[in-house]
């Protein structure tokens, strides 16, 4: 059976699950990688999902957004890339295209250019909301410290609605993932999204990605110790194991997939869909 999952991010209402159900029958392609892609373009493009056009802006007022995808064997992502439609795309041409693995900053951006990708605003009324929401709680000066933030600040103003995609299409695995962070971020902050082994993982037994609090999930190298894990018991218990050793606080999502298995899994709403052929 091949299948294709999508995730609106941990928090993101179940409402949207059927939104993301057709998402997945639109996105799938005839190989893993390109299915993947494509439902994270669809959600990028969604002004509802916090990434691409739909990104929060940073403390600064600048959007800088994540991505990356994954195969057995290779991987490409993108990080704090600014004014591009769809990092996602980005990411997979750097691993297609270029010599490197990462690429950041001011450097992501160049390379978009010179590949012909267009100069677009992502910033949006919704974004701009948010960020007065954020601004307005932030007294005495600007907070530096995550851990102050945490103690500062409600912990539903940190999620970031990160989206992602698995797929196992004719036996080949693939993930992607695209995120515009979090609502209340420093200028130059990375979360999981783009880490290969924390927010995303894929290798020749499955794909995984997650979605939360991208500081705890780096921590504990979700994606990678959730992979390391498959075949020793049943995948839904071994996503419920790891992300029960997260603080009860602390809100994570999972959606992996295997040879035979699957598994959705969050320690809140998480919207979803799925397509199986």
């Amino acid at each position: 059976m091949n299948i294709l999952i999508l995730h609106g991010g941990v928090g993101s209402p179940g409402t949207l699950s059927p939104v993301l159900n057709k998402y997945a029958e639109k996105a799938v392609k005839k190989n893993a990688i390109g299915s993947v892609i494509d439902s994270v373009v669809l959600m990028e493009d969604d002004e509802t999902f916090n990434a691409g056009k739909g990104s929060y802006m940073r403390i600064d007022r600048s959007v800088q957004m994540d991505a990356a995808v994954m195969i057995p064997g290779n991987f490409g992502s993108v990080v704090n890339i600014e004014n591009v439609k769809n990092p996602v795309r980005v990411a997979y041409d750097v691993m297609a295209r270029s010599p490197h693995n990462i690429l950041s900053g001011d450097g992501a951006v160049k390379f978009a250019r010179l590949l012909g990708y267009d100069d677009y605003n992502v910033k949006t009324e919704k974004a701009e909301k948010k960020y007065n929401e954020i601004i307005a709680k932030i007294k005495n000066g600007e907070i530096k410290e995550f851990d102050e933030m945490k103690k500062n600040f409600d912990i539903n103003d940190l999620i970031g609605d990160t989206v992602g995609a698995v797929a196992r299409i004719d036996g080949e695995f693939a993930a992607a993932v695209s995120t515009g962070g979090t609502p209340l971020m420093l200028r130059g902050r990375v979360g999981d999204s783009p880490l290969p082994g924390s927010g995303i993982y894929c290798g020749e037994n499955g794909a995984v990605v997650a979605t939360g609090i991208g500081e705890e999930i780096i921590k504990k190298q979700l994606c990678y110790r959730i992979y390391n894990e498959i075949g020793k018991m049943p995948l839904e218990q071994i996503v419920k194991n790891k992300i029960s050793e997260f603080d009860i606080s602390v809100p994570v999502g999972v959606i992996a997939v295997t040879r035979d298995e699957y598994s959705i899994y969050a320690s809140k709403d998480m919207a979803y869909g799925v397509k199986t052929f």
